[in-house]
């Protein structure tokens, strides 16, 4: 049942992705909803459960809030390591070296590298795997159970689709490659939820791995993604779109009652 509820999941996140996709024409609402959305899984889904699983003191700080903070300061210090390495061999747009034409039909990213893309990306997938990993351990428990998990997983897994291909795309790396992340993020869940039919995450393992991702994915909206939305279009509908993404996650943590 877990594996079957988990291609709904599927589903939901190439619905997610190809939303993303097809709004480029509006990119400053797709990064404004995008970072709302990214804000509101963090506050009021990743981080509650994190706390909950983790909660333990490490010198009387929340073992799950400690990895909260390793996992914001981490992401920061890839992308500064990954641009600094990038300036040092002369590559500063799109990949491009200086004095050459910009890549991808002259679209520039501000000095951003894509690895650091698909570094974010990958990490989305692997909370997908987690989700999964959830949505399978769940179903363990019980049908009741089971359900409840699958309606938060089905439903934020659009906003998985969405924010991987955005941040795919957001730092400059080609369509298929933000195709590709977008795949394997959908069929991550999949994956996850068989898994479970060999083994168990322990709980306090899986509560560490989501403060320490928490941190990280805080990171890219409030340092890269927000600020982005509002470089270009400083606009009222662009913080609407945040407001709404935060909304949004809000009423799926609250319809899934966990």
């Amino acid at each position: 049942m877990a594996v079957v509820v988990a291609l709904g999941a599927f589903l939901m996140t190439l619905f997610g992705g190809w939303v993303a996709q097809r709004v480029t024409d509006r990119r400053h609402l797709v990064l404004g909803l995008a970072g709302g959305l990214m804000l509101g899984v963090v506050g009021l889904d990743l981080l509650p459960e994190a706390l909950e699983a983790a909660g333990a003191e490490v010198f009387g700080v929340p073992e799950a809030l400690l990895l909260f903070v390793g996992g914001f300061l981490f992401a920061h210090v890839v992308e500064r390591v990954l641009a600094v390495r990038s300036a040092a061999h002369g590559v500063h747009r799109d990949g491009a070296t200086p004095g050459a034409p910009p890549k991808g039909g002259g679209r520039e990213t501000g000095g951003r590298v894509p690895q650091v893309g698909l570094t974010a990306a990958g990490a989305m997938v692997l909370h997908s795997l987690m989700d999964g990993i959830a949505l399978g351990a769940a179903f363990q428990v019980g049908g009741g159970m089971g359900a409840t998990v699958a309606l938060a997983v089905i439903t934020h897994d659009f906003a998985d689709g969405f924010n991987t291909y955005t941040l795919t795309s957001l730092y400059g790396n080609a369509r298929h490659k933000a195709i590709a992340m977008l795949v394997a993020d959908a069929a991550a869940p999949v994956v996850g939820a068989a898994s479970t039919l060999l083994f168990t995450l322990p709980e306090e393992l899986l509560g560490a791995y989501l403060g320490f991702f928490g941190g990280a994915l805080l990171y890219l909206a409030a340092a890269e993604i927000l600020p982005e939305a509002h470089h270009e279009h400083p606009a009222l509908s662009t913080l609407l779109c945040t407001v709404a993404g935060v909304g949004f996650i809000w009423l799926v943590v609250g319809l899934s009652g966990h």
